[in-house]
């Protein structure tokens, strides 16, 4: 069940000062459409499961692997079974620009099946049960064991998309360079997202045509150019609604937004509610 639900929002409460939950789940009920700021892990161990996430509906079987994103609206109608819900404070992962490489990772869903691709899933389901047995552990370092589980997951997720990426250049031609090239754009809008980010000047950071460069960034990160600015802004908005001396203007300047209009129309399609209702929720949940 959802604990704390206000609004769509989610707070997931991390027990023992821990930065991970692990739910063991064989309840019948629906749970209705929110977002935390936690990425969740779903596999179904008896029966199917199906999750609605992104707008897209998932149908999992058994012992397949769903990943949420953090921030990403989903829900679940009510089904028998019994599966693993596992989830992990963002906070970890964001926070660490070494891993800023595999946030492309959390662009959508990933439904890692055995067709998708046999070494992501073995390495996946692997690590599900290597988590499992860690949280129940007694072990010190058992949220080092899975926090270093987790990132073999997210790991192996975006080496299957970098694979996917590099076979679709080679059919298309495109230069052997491109990751590097887009390693050095990654860095600089993770640099610059506050600031005004116009198209030319991300493309010139490249060394390509606009066109060109809209092309490959939607096949190397999985969404246009602009959706991943505004991510990373909603992201930095988010942690700002922390500071109660903040209008919500305020935020919306200080992550990048050049309207209050904007600000709001890309808040409430990421999270399902304004940045004053998501504010509010901030401060009760405080």
């Amino acid at each position: 069940m959802i604990k704390n639900l206000s609004g769509v929002y989610e707070t997931v409460e991390y027990e023992n000062q821990r930065f991970v939950m692990l739910y063991d789940n064989e309840e019948i009920e629906e749970y209705p459409v929110h977002w935390h700021n936690a990425v969740e892990i779903i596999v179904p161990l008896q029966n199917g499961f199906t999750v609605t996430t992104g707008g897209k509906e998932y149908h999992l079987d058994e012992k397949e692997i769903l990943i949420i994103p953090p921030g990403e609206l989903h829900s679940m109608p009510a089904q028998e079974g019994r599966r693993i819900i596992f989830q992990c404070d963002n906070a970890m992962l964001s926070g660490l620009p070494t891993l800023e490489n595999i946030m492309p990772v959390f662009a959508s869903a990933m439904h890692i099946t055995q067709e998708l691709s046999k070494e992501l899933y073995v390495i996946s389901r692997k690590s599900v049960l290597d988590i499992y047995t860690e949280y129940y552990s007694k072990s010190p370092l058992a949220d080092v064991h899975i926090f270093l589980n987790l990132l073999s997951i997210l790991t192996a997720a975006r080496e299957y998309q970098l694979s996917l990426t590099e076979a679709e250049s080679a059919a298309n031609a495109v230069s052997t360079d491109d990751t590097r090239k887009f390693s050095l754009v990654m860095k600089y809008i993770n640099q610059n997202y506050m600031y005004e980010l116009p198209l030319e000047k991300l493309a010139e950071v490249a060394g390509y045509s606009k066109y060109h460069f809209s092309r490959i960034f939607k096949e190397y990160n999985g969404m246009p150019y602009i959706q991943y600015i505004n991510s990373k802004r909603i992201k930095a908005a988010e942690r700002l609604m922390a500071d109660p001396s903040l209008s919500v203007t305020d935020i919306a300047m200080q992550s990048g937004f050049s309207s209050i209009t904007t600000f709001n129309r890309v808040f409430r399609k990421a999270k399902g509610c304004t940045p004053t209702e998501f504010k509010k929720m901030f401060k009760l949940n405080d």
